[in-house]
């Protein structure tokens, strides 16, 4: 193969640290942004959150590339958020905010609180009353019990169940076999694998031990089911409703009423849940009737009573990690009538304050030595993530403007008048591009009147109407959950009047699209909703 040389021209697009990490920065949700600039702050010596108590140097967007001149400020509050948070939708979309690149000077030197030593100072808490708690006695903060952790810290469902079992007097094996029973459970009380299975894979090729422990996993299992809460240890639904109703006859049968029409239920309910429980789930009356050889009033009446019962025993002993959803930004209404202002603003809660060190800046910038190129790339580096921080709170404050000025009615009115809407619209009007649009409104959220929404939710497609003008799949969404709220619980709209109820509102919806955004909305069809 001979070798030669050519030259060739080509262009491609690439993608500068700084243009990636303001694209990663954007498309994070407030906590994952609080995460990456936790781990910032420990990485990056030159970054530091804002305190007014010290004086320090601040590097805005425009000196993003050059140190800022030191300047005299009455507040000291420098920071990387925008200085402009709020606007309102009659005025014109203009940048969002500039950052005061300026810091205080260094403030005067504190008076000295320990006196001049001719009179002895001690401290008196007796202002705080006998039950002022102990000071810290040089330990932090985070030594402390915090109480929402306390308050958080449940007992689990295994360690329930533990401390059950200490009071059962049983032979080692078997304590052993309830033992490993319960940490076999999963975490809604259910026991997954059969009995011979779990023994299988203890006792191995070994038929003898096989049997043994088969039969003390039984006797266990009667034990475990025994236990609070009532309905653990069950193998299937079916088993668990089984059992709970089992522990309701008798505490009928303990309290002493004799009502032969309650037993009844309570036999025609046992029945019941040995049948397939998908016919509970359509209610399917009839057939439960005909397979139970049951009066179809005792099928309703034991219907309630298995309805009242807990599907999932293990529910109560879940530790539930909840979510609090923190606004991005925030919507209010100014004055009212023909006068009715929109206020958007960035929800200062959420805005980090950040700033470069001054005293690390200088330092650097004085001393030019050995390793001073890598430093000099980590203050670069500090800038950078201040303005990236700065960039991304401008961008969703001009997005949520542009998208509050387009459903102004909604903010008024509620869901039923909100419009339709695509992201190249916002697009268009920012001169920005959809995948821009689409990373600021995906785990972003706005605090309106009608309480908090994902960004997103002001966009949906539309829908023709006979006038020719488009309905938004919201708003239609919204008139279908009125229609059903309205409807006569003994003859509920099926999806085909549903439809036929939007055209005479003169909305074009077939019935399958009106039974997709029904099942969006969580809605069960006519038939069930006719049983409920």
């Amino acid at each position: 193969m001979k070798q030669g040389l050519s030259l060739r021209v080509s262009q491609h697009l690439a993608l500068t640290p700084q243009l990636q990490q303001s694209i990663r920065l954007l498309q994070l949700s407030t906590l994952e942004l609080s995460q990456e600039i936790e781990q910032m702050l420990d990485d990056n010596p030159f970054l530091e959150r804002q305190t007014e108590e010290a004086t320090r140097e601040e590097f805005g967007v425009d000196q993003a590339d050059a140190p800022a001149p030191r300047e005299e400020r009455e507040d000291g509050a420098d920071h990387a958020s925008p200085a402009t948070s709020t606007s309102s939708t009659e005025s014109t979309a203009e940048s969002a905010s500039e950052t005061d690149s300026a810091a205080s000077d260094a403030p005067e030197s504190e008076p000295d609180w320990d006196g001049d030593g001719t009179t002895d100072i001690a401290a008196d808490d007796s202002e705080w009353g006998g039950d002022a708690p102990a000071r810290n006695n040089g330990t932090g903060d985070d030594e402390r019990a915090d109480a929402t952790e306390l308050a958080r810290s449940q007992e689990s469902l295994q360690d329930h169940l533990h401390r059950q079992a200490l009071a059962l007097r049983l032979s080692p094996e078997d304590s052993a076999a309830l033992r490993f029973l319960i940490e076999s459970l999963n975490e809604d009380g259910y026991l997954e694998d059969s009995l011979p299975a779990l023994a299988s894979g203890l006792a191995g090729d070994d038929n003898d031990e096989f049997d043994e422990l088969v039969h003390h996993f039984q006797v266990a299992l009667g034990l475990l089911q025994s236990l609070e809460p009532v309905g653990v240890g069950a193998r299937d639904l079916g088993e668990c409703l089984a059992i709970q109703l089992r522990a309701l006859a008798r505490e009928q049968e303990e309290e002493g009423t004799d009502d032969e029409d309650a037993e009844a239920v309570m036999k025609v309910a046992l029945a019941m849940c040995k049948q397939p429980l998908d016919l509970l789930a359509k209610r399917d009356f009839k057939r439960l009737a005909a397979l139970t050889h049951a009066r179809e009033e005792h099928v309703r009446q034991a219907l309630q009573l298995i309805a009242r019962l807990e599907p999932k025993p293990g529910r109560k002993f879940v530790d539930v990690e909840r979510n609090v959803i923190v606004p991005d930004v925030i919507v209010t209404r100014t004055g009212r009538g023909a006068h009715m202002k929109l206020r958007v603003q960035l929800n200062p809660d959420v805005m980090p304050r950040l700033r470069v060190h001054d005293i690390y800046a200088g330092a650097l910038k004085s001393h030019k030595g050995e390793g001073s190129q890598a430093l000099g790339q980590r203050l670069q580096e500090a800038r950078w993530f201040i303005k990236n921080i700065q960039q991304r709170f401008d961008t969703i404050l001009r997005v949520s403007n542009a998208i509050v000025e387009r459903q102004k009615n909604f903010f008024v009115h509620g869901e039923l008048a909100m419009r339709p809407l695509v992201l190249r619209e916002i697009a268009d009007e920012l001169g920005l591009h959809e995948s821009t649009i689409s990373r600021v409104t995906t785990a972003k959220y706005m605090a309106t009147p009608f309480g908090t929404v994902e960004l997103k939710y002001f966009f949906g497609s539309a829908l023709g109407t006979e006038t020719g003008g488009n309905a938004s799949s919201t708003a239609v969404r919204a008139l279908i959950k009125q229609f059903v709220g309205a409807e006569s619980a003994k003859k509920p709209l099926s999806d085909s009047q549903i439809s036929e109820m939007l055209k005479e509102q003169g909305i074009e919806c077939a019935r399958r699209t009106v039974a997709k955004y029904r099942e969006a909305l969580r809605i069960a069809p006519a038939n069930l909703r006719k049983a409920l």
